[in-house]
């Protein structure tokens, strides 16, 4: 099985379709609460603080980063220097907003020409990845949902379908019988190989002292994110109290949640409805000033990644022309 260059023209088209739907969830937040309200509360928005959000952001990146390299290395990786490692993971993050989850498999094939590792094993660093990330969210928002009980079914739903998913990963006799099954039927059996060599990885990474390590990893990166959406809430006039930081931790952590099971690109829409409406619900804020805080704290996070990103593809010709560079086969030697 051969390595198809991703076609650049595709690639773009994807993202502009993402920006043009994050420029329409903006438009839409600012309808929400009344665009010249929106307007005159981000005037009052104490932008000194502003710096120290995007600093926690940083910190959220830098913890999973050390979470991506990680797994790469669990998955035999050693060929790959820290610096590149970093160059990939930033570059990833304007496929977040991309349709088609074209950001997974695009990934995969930079690791796969930068290491030789096979793209299906790939897959399974950047599912091992979002899986771990769903986890340490929900960690995060599990007082939160105590101690508002409206959220309890889909707390519990998202978390049984996680925890099921790492344990059947473990499960090994289980899955090489399915796979077993799948190879005796002859219009599936070609992707036999490839599905075995995603569980493997899959298999590698969700063994119980690499969870633990990654979900701890993304606890604490997230937690980051969480307390800078609390700094962006009393730059806002919200008092500077620990529930005002519970809160913020909460709803920044569950709108996460929200917005990964929407399967919209970078969970836009879903993400920033369950924001603004949490924060109405919850905080008893106006619109307005819900509205303005959801648009700080998503360009905060996702768009300021997604700049990051862009920056790097920018320096780094070589991730977006593929086919100028070495291919290697989907099996290590």
């Amino acid at each position: 099985m051969t390595n198809k260059p991703l076609s650049i023209r595709t690639l773009w088209r994807r993202l502009g379709l993402g920006l043009v739907l994050g420029f329409l969830v903006i438009l839409g937040l600012a309808l929400f609460g009344d665009i010249r309200q929106v307007i005159q509360t981000a005037q009052t928005f104490e932008w000194r603080v502003y710096p120290l959000a995007l600093g926690l952001t940083l910190f959220n990146y830098t913890l999973r980063f050390i979470k991506w390299h990680y797994y790469l290395h669990q998955m035999g990786v050693s060929n790959l220097p820290w610096y590149c490692s970093l160059r990939l993971f930033v570059a990833g993050f304007p496929l977040a907003v991309t349709p088609g989850k074209v950001g997974e498999a695009l990934k995969a094939v930079w690791v796969n020409q930068k290491s030789g590792l096979p793209i299906p094993q790939g897959i399974s660093v950047v599912l091992a990845e979002r899986i771990s990330d769903g986890l340490a969210v929900l960690i995060l928002s599990s007082s939160g949902v105590f101690a508002y009980p409206q959220y309890w079914p889909a707390f519990a739903t998202i978390t049984l379908l996680l925890v099921t998913g790492v344990i059947l990963s473990q499960i090994r006799p289980l899955i090489l019988g399915v796979l077993n099954l799948i190879n005796r039927l002859h219009w599936l059996n070609r992707i036999v190989h490839p599905l075995r060599q995603f569980y493997e990885g899959a298999f590698l990474l969700f063994r119980p002292q690499a969870t633990f390590i990654a979900v701890s990893l993304g606890s604490i990166s997230w937690l980051g994110e969480g307390i800078g959406f609390y700094i962006i809430l009393t730059g806002l006039g919200l008092p500077a109290t620990t529930h005002t930081a519970g809160l913020a931790i909460f709803i920044l952590a569950f709108s996460t949640v929200i917005g990964a099971v929407s399967t919209l690109p970078g969970g836009l829409g879903a993400a920033e409805a369950s924001i603004a409406g949490m924060l109405v619900l919850l905080a008893h804020i106006p619109h307005a000033q819900a509205a303005a805080a959801t648009l700080l704290i998503r360009l905060a996070t996702l768009w300021f990644g997604v700049t990051l990103g862009l920056i790097t593809w920018g320096i780094s010709p070589d991730l977006l022309g593929l086919k100028t560079q070495p291919t290697f086969s989907l099996e290590r030697e």
